[in-house]
């Protein structure tokens, strides 16, 4: 049974920083690419950060690139993003999802990801 579990998240300040990880379980292989969402309140769940995880490579949406950086720990299952420069506009709910198969053309699209965590709250006061 395939499984993913984030952790850390919290509160912070506007110019804060913050790091989430997420640990995934039950594959047989390695899940083609992984990737961090997340769903402001009232709003749709949009994407954040992905990375390959044979290629290591990495794809940002524009509204956090050059703040949040993604990476991944092959021997411990886990993929990371460190959150830096922090905005209020961040506070969202923050999912991991996993695509299993082929690397996906539009990395940010949530219907190609087959598994999610539970997700982790971030606040970003001012």
């Amino acid at each position: 049974q395939v499984q993913l579990v984030e952790s850390g998240g919290g509160s912070v300040q506007a110019g804060g920083s913050l790091n989430v990880s997420c640990v995934f379980s039950g594959y047989t292989t390695a899940p083609a690419a992984m990737a961090w969402f997340r769903q402001p309140p009232g709003q749709e769940r949009e994407g954040v950060a992905s990375i390959t995880w044979r290629y290591n490579t990495a794809a940002y949406a524009d509204s956090v690139k050059g703040r949040f950086t993604i990476s991944k720990d092959n021997a411990k299952n886990t993929v990371h993003l460190r959150m830096d420069s922090h905005k209020p506009e961040d506070t969202a709910l923050y999912y991991c999802a996993a695509k299993d198969g082929t690397v996906p053309n539009n990395p940010h699209r949530p219907s190609l990801y087959t598994a999610w965590g539970d997700g982790t709250q971030v606040t970003v006061s001012v």
